[in-house]
């Protein structure tokens, strides 16, 4: 498997310094968090997005994921919608990215209503990632917390271009063990964030394994199945101002996952 860490946890970062924070620490890849404070989102120019990807590919660092803040069962219009994935997809295409990131966010929707609603926006779009080569990832969040919830809006899309990422933060807080998350989300998995807080009641970020959230259960598992994807670490400093800087965490989080990789084989 290889690895990846999410921006998310180093809020505002020049993307030279992301770059060069990544390779320094022996992770493949970077998550970038495609958000208005940052460097990197969908307002930025053709020249500033070529040279972010001249960088990462000078680093011989892969931007694995746009990570976009559309909501894909929220209520209202689809087109508005539509404009922010196409928006997102073509940010991912010009950077060389695989995947753009987008959130569920049904509100306080029917199960129901908000499936169908993310269904037929993702449903719609799919062809045009597929064109770019781009593959859109609902994330396991909000109103879809779990593997099975965002099972319910994939499995009627139906399309290769779609497909999920697997938090595992997420599901743990919903009640659903790792296999039931990965038996709904293997069909669809894109790649899968991993993270460590103290408990269900504070979900402030922690180092890996440190925390409570069931990482050795889940490398464990995936190894089990053959899976050979990216682990993405989402630590989420941005939301949580007073937690450790993320950069003096990421070689002894590379060192925590390359363990539990090793001990899995």
């Amino acid at each position: 498997m290889k690895l990846a860490f999410s921006t998310l946890g180093v809020p505002g970062m020049p993307m030279t310094d992301v770059a060069r924070l990544a390779a320094g620490n022996g992770y493949h890849g970077v998550e970038l968090r495609a958000h208005p404070e940052e460097p990197v989102h969908p307002g930025i120019g053709a020249d500033e997005r070529a040279r972010v990807a001249g960088e990462f590919r000078d680093a011989g660092v892969d931007i694995l994921t746009v990570a976009g803040y559309v909501r894909v069962a929220a209520e209202g219009p689809d087109e508005p919608v539509r404009t922010g994935l196409r928006e997102l997809l073509a940010l991912a295409h010009d950077l060389g990215a695989r995947y753009v990131r987008v959130f569920p966010g049904g509100g306080d929707q029917s199960p129901d209503e908000a499936d169908a609603t993310a269904a037929r926006r993702l449903g719609a779009i799919a062809p045009h990632a597929a064109d770019l080569g781009v593959r859109l990832l609902l994330e396991t969040h909000d109103s879809h917390r779990t593997g099975a919830d965002a099972a319910r809006v994939l499995g009627p899309v139906g399309h290769g271009s779609v497909g999920a990422i697997w938090d595992v933060m997420h599901p743990w807080l919903g009640g659903e063990d790792p296999a039931t998350s990965y038996a709904a989300l293997s069909p669809h998995l894109g790649y899968v964030q991993v993270k460590d807080i103290a408990s269900a009641e504070d979900t402030t970020p922690l180092p890996l394994g440190t925390g409570v959230l069931p990482l050795t259960e889940c490398v464990e598992l995936l190894s089990r199945e053959g899976w050979d994807g990216w682990l993405c670490w989402e630590y989420e400093k941005r939301w949580y101002p007073a937690a450790r800087e993320l950069p003096e965490l990421l070689a002894p989080g590379r060192d925590h996952l390359l363990r539990l990789l090793a001990d899995a084989a």
